[in-house]
């Protein structure tokens, strides 16, 4: 089996992966926490059951449908640069693995129900009012570490050679 068929294995089994764990938890707060209610774990994290009409940061609601059909868009724009790219690493498909998990798992929220389901309730930090799923959080955990790659590692990579 060749490199990038290994590869893009890894990234479409950590795509698949993180958009199940998501719509899982996502799934046991829907029938778990009722609508608008939250439940305190501890003084930092709460579970604040809301739903998202719109996009990021909850902004444009009303107009998911818009942030739905761009993260396709994005989705597959992702998977045919992983596809069709000559010098892509592992760990690149790794970190897109779990950026593509998550957002699939939004565009799933927004075609089911007709918002994304958002719990994650972070207190105490100044000027942080938003609530996010896991969902987010995976696409974050791919992000990073891919900017901070790229930012950081790829350009001396790039001088070497």
């Amino acid at each position: 089996m060749q490199v990038r068929n290994i590869n893009m294995a890894l990234y479409l089994g950590i795509a698949v992966t993180v958009a199940a764990f998501s719509q899982l938890s996502g799934y046991w707060v829907n029938n778990t926490i009722p609508l608008n209610s939250t439940v305190e774990l501890n003084s930092l994290v709460h579970f604040t059951h809301i739903r998202n009409y719109g996009g990021v940061f909850g902004l444009g609601q009303g107009m998911g449908w818009l942030f739905g059909l761009f993260s396709i868009t994005l989705l597959a724009g992702v998977s045919a640069y992983l596809w069709l790219g000559k010098h892509i690493g592992r760990f690149e498909y790794i970190c897109f693995g779990f950026i593509v998990g998550g957002g699939a798992s939004n565009i799933i929220d927004r075609l089911l129900r007709g918002s994304v389901i958002d719990f994650i309730d972070i207190q105490h930090i100044p000027y942080w009012n938003y609530i996010f799923n896991t969902a987010d959080v995976m696409v974050h955990v791919g992000i990073w570490p891919l900017l901070l790659y790229s930012l950081f590692f790829q350009q001396s990579d790039t001088k070497q050679s």
